[in-house]
Parts: C-alpha cells; structure tokens; sequence
C-alpha cells in the first residue's frame, strides 16, 4: 500500500486474485489493474490484496476480520470458483460478499464496490468432460444469482470476464489450464478499470 495516492484499492479474492498464473504481481491483477488506474488517472494507486488459493467466499470474509485494513476507496472482490467447486448455495455465497463489503465499508472507508462474476468455467481446459460442462452451470447460476443481488445497489457493480477471455479462454489462461496468465489478467484489468472510472464518476 502505498500512502498518499489518487486510489486506493482493497482486492479480496481466491488464488486469482492472488495472481496464480502469473510470475509476479505486475504481470498479476493486482499490479496491471493499479498501474493502469495510475496511467489513466496520472497519479498513483495503492493497494492492500487479501487473497489466498482456495478461498470460499465465507473464508475470506474470515481472512478479512481477521486483517488490519488500511483506507481504502473501492473493493474488489474475485470470489466465486471455489464456491462453485464446493457446492455452495449462490444465496450463502452471496451473503458472504453482502459482509465483505459491509466490513470494508465501516472499517476502510470503501464507496464503490466491484464484485467479479465467476469465469467460464466451462472453457478451462484443466477440468475434463462432463466435470468442465457441470461447473459451467453452475458458475452461470452463481453469476445470475449475483447479478439480481446487486441490481439497484448504486455503489456496487457486478463485472464479468471480458468477452475476449469468454471466446479464446484457453489462450489467455496460464499452462495450468486453470488460472489466467499475464495476457488474461490485463484484459480483466482493463474491463475492471473501465467499471471502477464510471462507477466513481
């Protein structure tokens, strides 16, 4: 984090948001979503990430009670994957997220919050058949489920991938065949950046 900036960004998530995939945090979200922010804005972003491989929902709302939270002005949450994998009901998910952001909010001082859909989890290559089709549905069922919990919520916003990433998934994502690589993290930080300008705005 750093201090004095023009943005501050709190990002919450699972091994995504941790930037598996990628070889270090300025090929990951975290460090393209801030430098771009930072180009586009002309001045710099900070930013605290609490993320972890196999983080449910429910577990980083632990992680984050348990965390020393700095200010913050935007949440970005990248939860779902490990929601959908679990069997989690997208209603209990969803709760979950409702006190991630009440939490940030009274204690970072958060305004806008950017909720991430689940991705396509029918396109990545690592699941095999019928497992890649199943989580696909559910994935979509969480995203719906997500979409109609946010609506009329002015300072919460619900992004999902870029149609790029949706189309040709398997050629952005990292050689585990299940997490994005730096390619598939700049086009997600660009559609983030893009929601976080109109939603301050």
């Amino acid at each position: 984090m750093v201090d004095g900036t023009a943005l501050r960004l709190l990002i919450v998530g699972d091994s995504s948001a941790a930037g598996v995939g990628a070889s270090h945090q300025d090929e990951a979200l975290a460090g393209q979503l801030a430098r771009l922010l930072a180009t586009r804005l002309g001045q710099p972003v900070g930013w605290q990430l609490l993320a972890r491989s196999g983080y449910r929902s429910e577990q980083a709302l632990a992680a984050l009670q348990a965390a020393d939270l700095v200010p913050a002005d935007v949440l970005i949450t990248a939860l779902g994957v490990n929601d959908v994998v679990d069997q989690v009901a997208p209603q209990r998910a969803i709760a979950a997220l409702d006190c991630i952001h009440a939490l940030a909010t009274s204690r970072a001082g958060v305004r806008l919050a950017v909720h991430c859909g689940a991705p396509p989890m029918q396109t990545f290559p690592l699941l095999p058949q019928p497992l890649r089709w199943f989580f696909g549905r559910q994935a979509a069922r969480f995203n719906a489920a997500l979409a109609k919990a946010m609506t009329g919520r002015a300072h919460r916003r619900v992004v999902l991938l870029p149609e790029a990433m949706q189309r040709n998934a398997a050629a952005l994502m990292a050689e585990d065949g299940f997490h994005p690589g730096p390619r598939g993290y700049a086009l997600w930080a660009e559609t983030l950046a893009d929601q976080i300008e109109a939603g301050l705005r």
